[in-house]
């Protein structure tokens, strides 16, 4: 076995200029964040910020980039439209750029396909200055003879291998780690190992073909992703021979809430409600909400019946079986070709076995942990009575006082910020939100009245950055 080389040892703490801003992760948050903060004008000088992502390029759920799938949000909910649209980051920009403004203008999509979202980002990652991918974020920790948080990291090659060890610091700082994929405890053992296809949605394109050879196909999950998925397969099977099962543990395979008035509760207006709200209040919202956020639009559901009805005009019905309300309670292999799902029916109290040849787990996804990322700061992170990171209006972690610097959360907010934590048409005001309240300045206007509908009979006042900090000069690092 040839020995690799020695790691290379950091640089030491002094060898670099202070950054303002280092961003960790780079997906669409985060990358909105950037674009941004690339637009800043009026400060003393640019705002020196540089983000750090550990894959070699920037990619969108790649494995869910479904012919055909589009985005639930209009095309307004790119990286900076809602808080600023003259941005050259724009989507408009992008199909400018593109010399595609007039097709799209007569396509009349006021929702675009994911693959053109996905294709957009990239296109703001090739030109935007300051994002390093291919770097790992290791540790991070607060300086206090320096006031400057220290950001360890790890540059990787092509192959992924570490090639360099470095150290940023900063003033502040951005988590923009995104998701990992929720595999539910009693399908554990079985996900990604063996001969028996069992994959979550994540992966769905890269193992297509595996699965359309498979005999019996189960999806599991009600949400978008398991509907264009179980829509997906139906149309590559043969009439009568379908051999699907879509199961849900959802009461109903629900259309997502999509009345105007239903919408804004993805406004700034309800966030900054419930935000106020006390936090087991909160934690009792959240769960309720499913289908305000975890729902299937309703042309999914109707290109499902109208494929589900076409297959019955020459008589008989798909060997095509959806059941909602029904839980997987344990799982295993069948003489380690097959599958066995263990089922009960949540409102029958009913159970049943059912022997499949593959499993999609369109079972969503799950806030990254920051426990270890944030190990360096665990005596000085303050939480909640359930363990959580406590985050503040303006979406900054609450720290020791003695640490003047701010680690602001992206997606990981759910239980402070409610179920627009996640939502692409909320990126863009809090990317503002937290670049107002990092220069202490307006840099955009936001506006303090999003909503027709007046959340709780107490107003409230958004809490709006007056007084711009002292911003010395610097030269910003690579």
């Amino acid at each position: 076995m040839t020995a690799r080389p020695p790691r290379p040892h950091r640089p030491a703490p002094d060898t670099d200029q202070p950054h303002d801003l280092v961003g960790i992760g780079i997906g669409p948050f985060n990358l909105s964040l950037a674009a941004l903060a690339h637009g800043i004008t009026g400060t003393p000088r640019p705002l020196a910020a540089t983000f750090y992502e550990q894959r070699p390029a920037f990619h969108w759920h790649p494995g869910l980039l479904i012919d055909g799938a589009s985005l639930q949000v209009p095309f307004l909910a790119d990286l900076v439209t809602l808080a600023d649209p003259t941005s050259p980051w724009t989507f408009l920009n992008y199909l400018r750029t593109r010399d595609r403004l007039f097709p799209f203008y007569f396509a009349e999509r006021f929702h675009i396909q994911r693959a053109e979202y996905d294709a957009y980002c990239r296109w703001v990652t090739e030109q935007l200055p300051g994002l390093h991918f291919g770097h790992q974020v290791d540790a991070i920790r607060w300086n206090d003879e320096r006031s400057l948080f220290e950001v360890d990291f790890t540059q990787l090659d092509a192959h992924g291998e570490a090639e360099a060890l470095g150290r940023a610091h900063t003033r502040h700082i951005a988590l923009g780690v995104g998701t990992e994929p929720h595999i539910p405890e009693p399908l554990k053992p079985l996900a990604g190992a063996g001969s028996v296809p069992v994959i979550h949605s994540a992966d769905y394109l890269h193992h297509r073909e595996q699965l359309l050879n498979a005999e019996h196909i189960t999806v599991i999950g009600s949400g978008q992703s398991g509907a264009e998925i179980f829509l997906d397969l139906l149309r590559a099977r043969p009439a009568g021979q379908e051999k699907l099962h879509w199961l849900a543990r959802t009461p109903a395979f629900a259309p997502m809430e999509y009345s105007k008035l239903g919408l804004e509760h993805f406004t700034p207006d309800y966030t900054r409600y419930f935000h106020a709200l006390p936090e087991p209040v909160r934690d009792e919202l959240v769960p309720h909400q499913w289908q305000l956020h975890k729902g299937i639009d309703h042309d999914t559901i109707t290109a499902i019946h109208e494929e589900l009805y076409r297959r019955t005009l020459h008589g008989g019905w798909p060997d095509a079986t959806l059941t909602p309300g029904v839980r997987v309670r344990t799982a295993g292999r069948v003489a380690t070709t097959r599958v066995e799902l263990h089922l009960e029916h949540t409102q029958q109290g009913t159970r049943s076995r059912l022997t499949t040849d593959a499993v999609v787990l369109a079972t969503g996804y799950r806030e990254r942990p920051l426990d270890q990322m944030l190990d360096g700061l665990r005596t000085r992170l303050r939480r909640d009575s359930s363990g959580r990171p406590r985050i503040d209006e303006q979406f900054r972690l609450e720290l020791d006082p003695a640490i003047t610097g701010n680690i602001y959360v992206q997606n990981a907010e759910r239980h402070t910020h409610g179920v627009g934590a996640p939502d692409l048409g909320l990126a863009a005001w809090r990317s503002a939100t937290i670049l107002n309240s990092l220069t202490g300045t307006s840099a955009y206007h936001l506006p303090q009245r999003t909503a027709f509908t007046t959340f709780g009979l107490t107003p409230h006042t958004p809490n709006i950055p007056t007084q711009a900090p002292t911003l010395t000069p610097l030269v910003q690092s690579n």
